[in-house]
């Protein structure tokens, strides 16, 4: 069997089957129960230092 054959076989079979399973796998990490703290916190970066800017790195030490 020749190399692309063999590959284009793969892609369209075991590859195809191992993405989507890798997809679910994202999906379900992204909605577990435990992850609601850490999207609310990245959210609301934007208006984290809202009434002052941000300190510098020199004022942080």
């Amino acid at each position: 069997m020749e190399t692309y054959s063999f590959l284009r076989e793969f892609a369209d079979s075991w590859m195809l089957l191992m993405l989507f399973l890798f997809f679910v796998g994202v999906i379900l990490w992204v909605m577990r129960p435990g992850s609601n703290k850490t999207h609310r916190d990245t959210a609301n970066i934007p208006f984290r230092y809202e009434d002052k800017p941000a300190a510098s790195e020199e004022a942080r030490k």
